[in-house]
């Protein structure tokens, strides 16, 4: 038997100003406080970015089990959306850049639930067979409590719009968010390291599940070359913040021995 009390809740306060918060999590915040004093997202308190913090135990116990290292540089995939297909960026695609970082001496890992695993194995069998040894599909083989610790690692992550996409925001890996059919303006990973990608065709963003056209143009059309040049973005951003932080700080004036 189970000792824990069950609670009941009822959440029967309708709020008819949703174009006033035009974030998802504006509208969720919203509801915590008074309907009346909330009439805009200017009445919103500041929203802090999200932060999980890293079990190093538990992060070297499931390198050690999945037989991973961190010899190379990892770029994380995350190809998988639960939402649906009008979410998720071709393998092909993700096999192009994957392919471009293992040349460049990187390691790839691919995340996702069992239901990616299809997915994950036809990026890594789409790889030059010398390249596949760095090209490890962690699909089905994680926790979500590992997969976090692990992801931590990532010195680059690329994900379509997902709940993976948010984890790594809120470890503050380098990120590149794939949007097809949603949009960055609605629900956007709430970091400071993020790089964006979409196409503009006139039809997205639609936020369906699936392409109501048949074509999935905003997923086939966002080609590779746009996630690697996001990359480099990120790289030289990377690099700035590193001047910046190196900068000798100057020393306070001093008075003289006269004064």
């Amino acid at each position: 038997t189970c000792a824990l009390p069950i609670c009941f809740g009822l959440l029967n306060d309708m709020r008819s100003n949703k174009p006033a918060f035009p974030l998802m999590v504006e509208a969720y915040l919203a509801l915590s406080y008074p309907k009346a004093q909330m009439k805009s997202r200017s009445d919103i308190p500041s929203i802090p970015h999200p932060s999980l913090h890293v079990d190093l135990i538990n992060q070297g116990k499931a390198l050690e089990r999945l037989g991973l290292n961190r010899a190379r540089p990892v770029l994380v995939l995350c190809p998988g959306a639960e939402f649906g297909p009008a979410k998720r960026w071709p393998e092909g695609h993700y096999a192009v850049v994957a392919q471009k970082h293992l040349d460049e001496g990187w390691q790839v890992w691919i995340f996702g639930s069992g239901k990616d695993v299809e997915v994950a194995n036809t990026i890594r069998d789409r790889i030059n067979p010398l390249s596949r040894p760095n090209c490890h599909v962690l699909a089905g083989k994680t926790s979500l409590h590992e997969a976090i610790d692990l992801m931590a690692l990532a010195g680059r992550v690329i994900a379509n719009d997902s709940g993976l996409m948010h984890v790594a925001a809120a470890l503050n890996r380098p990120l590149i968010g794939v949007y097809g059919s949603t949009s960055p303006l609605y629900t956007p990973p709430l970091a400071d390291r993020v790089e964006i990608v979409h196409t503009d065709i006139e039809c997205r963003p639609c936020f369906k599940r699936t392409c109501k056209f048949g074509h999935l143009k905003c997923l086939i059309e966002l080609m590779p070359q746009q996630v690697i040049e996001a990359g480099k973005r990120l790289e030289r951003s990377e690099s700035e913040d590193l001047v910046i932080a190196l900068q000798p700080v100057a020393e306070p004036a001093t008075g003289g021995e006269g004064q």
